[in-house]
């Protein structure tokens, strides 16, 4: 099960207020139980009708199962950690989750 979440941080941020969101972010891909983990910004591609640029960072988890990912949501601290330290940071949040097809 892939996790993806796209972040819109508010624009009067402090310098060190993004510096904590960055670190707090980077550390969720470290969790051991995840297959992968990826934390980005928008990259640098081409603007096209079909690209969305307007996420200020972005990070996707790859669960093994739904009971792992249940457990991030429910009962995870460094998720925990995560939410109570950065969600005043953050004026938008969206999350696509995808199971695979087979």
């Amino acid at each position: 099960m892939l996790h993806n979440v796209y972040f819109w941080l508010k624009p009067d941020l402090t310098a060190d207020q993004r510096a904590t969101f960055e670190s707090e972010l980077a550390l969720l891909p470290k969790i051991s139980y995840l297959a992968h983990g990826f934390v980005g910004k928008p990259a640098p591609t081409e603007k096209r009708p079909v690209t969305d640029h307007s996420f200020s960072y972005s990070i996707s988890l790859l669960f093994m199962t739904m009971e792992d990912h249940e457990f991030y949501q429910k009962g995870c601290p460094d998720h925990q950690r995560f939410v109570d330290t950065c969600k005043t940071f953050w004026e938008r949040v969206v999350v696509y989750d995808s199971s695979s097809l087979s």
